[in-house]
């Protein structure tokens, strides 16, 4: 029995092995972890779908898996009645993919045979009769597909699957062979070594997900930045009065709580900043929960993991979220659910140095905030100059959807926020 990677969750279809548990003859239980995967800037444990003995391993460390790709073969497996069962397409499914034009496969374009059909052509590949009626109404060989499901079972996302990478194989002959305007120009080779002695890092998986990413975010995303700063000296002395009781609740006050609480109040009175630009139906999408992403700087790269309700959080839960949740992305044991769903990113380089900096927005949100390092200077207050503690703050957004107007009263609304602290209600165990 082969055991292949199963169905990674919404917008997954690939990772990269990190770990390998066992190995060739090892005995494995059902459900016991065989290796760990990297995907969307996680790591997660991948569990045998049966019990047996390991009698190949058709991966090693450091290849991309797709959904259904063999991971190992076993011996003494059990039967698995999932071949035979016969779920019902929902109509709703078989609309969205009856929305594709039958006959799809061409003499030109031919997508890859499954490894196990090609071996085995006479045997019927394992699918249930309704989604063997509705390949046969779009014109799909189902020996062409691959199955993700035990058994090699094809179920309605592996139509879907095959049917996108036909697509993606067709669009270059429909435009008559040539790149599209917005392609990305071929690189060049350089021989760096012709100046001088070199040597060569490959790319780690995360790094090529935020190259990836962020060449996407920057070119598709027209970027303004608007720069102010906070006084926060009031604050500073707020977190070192209430700090010494967070500790004997096991949590660490910083900074970054208040601006979140700051930051969340704001929002709610310039939800603009809390939506997303719906680039299929051309509406903005306003989002009426606060989950807000941060950026946490580890070894391997930046990873953004999503605080949710920020809003409904006291201080004391944020604090203590806000720790396990950087612990977590630094030890890249972060769930790719973790990575979804925010609304708002803030980007804290404060720890580190530096002032100001132009942070790229995080698609599909519209805005991003930069802290930079608070830092003790000359300023005039009531026409006397006094020394403050500022907090450089950047907000980059999307100009498709948000005017310079509208950043600035948002970042004057966000310095209000931070500078006008109360004691009533930031004291410790506060949930405002």
């Amino acid at each position: 029995m082969d055991i292949k990677l199963p169905s990674l969750g919404e917008g997954a279809d690939s990772g990269t092995v990190v770990n390998i548990f066992v190995k060739e003859g090892d005995s494995v239980a059902k459900d016991q972890p065989i290796l760990e995967l990297e995907n969307e800037k996680a790591v997660a444990s991948i569990p045998s779908s049966s019990a047996g003995v390991v009698a190949r391993i058709f991966v090693k460390v450091g290849d991309k898996l797709s959904v259904g790709q063999r991971i190992l073969s076993l011996t003494e497996g059990g039967f698995d009645s999932s071949m035979h069962t016969n779920p019902a397409v929902s109509s709703r499914d078989a609309a969205s993919i009856s929305a594709t034009p039958p006959r799809m496969e061409t003499e030109a374009v031919a997508a890859p045979l499954a490894e196990d059909n090609e071996a085995m052509p006479d045997l019927p590949p394992a699918a249930s009769p309704s989604i063997r009626k509705l390949a046969l109404e779009l014109g799909i060989d189902l020996k062409r597909v691959r199955g993700s499901e035990r058994g090699e079972r094809i179920v309605m996302a592996d139509l879907r699957a095959y049917i996108q990478r036909l697509q993606e194989m067709t669009a270059p002959a429909k435009s008559g062979g040539k790149a599209a305007p917005t392609a990305k120009p071929a690189a060049e080779p350089v021989d760096f070594s012709k100046w001088g002695p070199i040597s060569r890092t490959p790319l780690s998986s995360l790094r090529k997900v935020i190259s990836r990413r962020l060449a996407e975010n920057w070119t598709t995303i027209p970027h303004v930045t608007q720069f102010d700063e906070a006084d926060v000296t009031a604050l500073q002395d707020l977190r070192k009065k209430h700090a010494p009781a967070y500790e004997q609740k096991g949590a660490r006050l910083t900074l970054t709580p208040f601006i979140l609480k700051a930051l969340v109040t704001t929002l709610q009175k310039h939800p603009i900043f809390n939506s997303s630009l719906d680039e299929t139906t051309d509406e903005i999408v306003f989002k009426a929960y606060f989950h807000v992403g941060i950026a946490v700087d580890t070894e391997a790269g930046l990873i953004v993991p999503v605080i949710r309700n920020v809003d409904q959080k006291s201080l004391l839960d944020l604090s203590k979220e806000l720790e396990a949740l950087a612990r977590k992305a630094r030890d890249r044991k972060v769930s790719a659910d973790e990575l979804k769903g925010g609304t708002f990113t803030v980007s804290n380089q404060g720890g580190i140095g530096g002032a100001h900096f132009t942070p790229i927005v995080n698609k599909p949100e519209v805005a991003i905030l930069g802290l930079g390092r608070s830092a003790w200077k000359a300023v005039v207050r009531e026409n006397q100059i006094v020394s403050r503690l500022m907090l450089p703050l950047a907000l980059s957004y999307d100009h498709r959807v948000i005017d310079g107007g509208s950043a600035a009263r948002f970042v004057v609304e966000l310095v209000r926020e931070i500078e006008t602290v109360s004691e009533r209600n930031r004291e410790s165990g506060s949930s405002h």
